[in-house]
């Protein structure tokens, strides 16, 4: 999770992507909660890979992570990538943890899967069927194991992308490989050190890797496809019975519309919200028409239609625009 984000700009000059709120959660908590349920075992140990604080990386980060790893039982350890060398790099960090069964993750893209890890096999990496796979690292299959990993193919070999998560049965032959590109010097394509080349290897001494599907797979990349994400993990919380309408919700005049999350102290007059609409705590809607629209903290909204608009914290907009895409720290009045 050390990248810059920088196709969500302005929403990551202040916060890191996997720090921004969906439905009342930070982008990793939904994506390490996930991930702890398709393991159906014990997780004893997750490590985040963030980068310095000039990236935008608020202090209290270290202390966020500790509190997801809590909840879910673990212990947490917190690494610092300060130069963007790849994604093999990015994993070096934490190779400490490199021990045993382990589930590599990229905090770009939340998933919902509808199984539960085969941890017999030597290693499960997540694909996707996807229309321009030229933008992805993917794989090659032969009677149901893989053959090739293949990092942004200028010329199509296969459509299966790979999402971004990946299983090891033995995390030290991930270790071996990693340390062998990093003390090498092996960069790979685009002049950094790639997690597929480290994959390449392990397969060729004999590992068989096997594809795991997702019914799901949600992009963070840019404000269009983040609100569109919002919108699926508010259409999942509603088919689980999940209610993410707080208590303590102020209505004066005014009706939300379901699936909705709705934060702590948040009031509401004369407005219409949803749906599809996260809201983030301590908010004030007033005059307003909102949908399918992803809203941090402390957010002000006056005399206003929104819809598939994406608001920073501590924003206060008044104004007839709909689509709006406003920073932390932002006035549009």
């Amino acid at each position: 999770m050390a990248g810059i984000g920088s196709r969500l700009k302005p929403h990551t000059l202040t916060v890191p992507k996997p720090l921004t709120l969906i439905a009342g959660k930070t982008i990793v908590q939904q994506l390490v909660e996930e991930i702890v349920k398709v393991v159906g075992q014990k997780v004893t140990d997750i490590g985040f890979i963030i980068g310095p604080a000039s990236k935008g990386f608020p202090a209290n980060t270290e202390q966020q992570l500790n509190s997801i790893a809590k909840n879910l039982g673990a212990n947490a350890s917190v690494f610092v990538q300060n130069e963007a060398l790849g994604t093999a790099h990015a994993i070096h960090k934490a190779r400490t943890l490199l021990e045993g069964p382990c589930v590599v993750a990229f905090a770009d893209t939340l998933f919902k899967a509808d199984f539960t890890l085969n941890n017999k096999d030597d290693g499960v990496i997540w694909v996707k069927k996807v229309d321009n796979p030229k933008a992805f690292g993917v794989v090659k299959l032969k009677n149901g194991i893989i053959t090739d990993f293949v990092e942004k193919p200028d010329v199509f070999v296969s459509d299966l992308a790979i999402i971004g998560i990946y299983y090891f049965k033995e995390a030290e032959k991930l270790r071996f490989e990693i340390d062998n590109l990093i003390d090498n010097d092996l960069k790979g394509k685009g002049g950094e050190y790639q997690l597929t080349d480290a994959l390449e290897n392990i397969k060729k001494k004999g590992a068989q890797f096997v594809p795991g599907t997702v019914s799901d797979w949600m992009d963070n990349g840019n404000k269009e496809v983040t609100v569109e994400t919002n919108k699926k993990v508010l259409e999942y919380s509603l088919k689980e019975g999940k209610n993410l309408v707080s208590d303590t919700v102020q209505l004066t005049n005014s009706k939300i519309i379901p699936p909705c999350y709705i934060g702590e102290g948040v009031v509401l007059k004369d407005s219409t919200v949803g749906p599809f609409v996260s809201l983030g705590a301590n908010s004030l809607v007033e005059n307003a028409t909102i949908k399918n629209s992803l809203i941090q903290q402390k957010v002000t909204i006056s005399n206003t239609k929104l819809d598939k608009a994406m608001i920073g914290n501590n924003v206060t907009f008044d104004g007839n625009f709909t689509s709006v895409s406003l920073g932390d720290y932002s006035e549009l009045i």
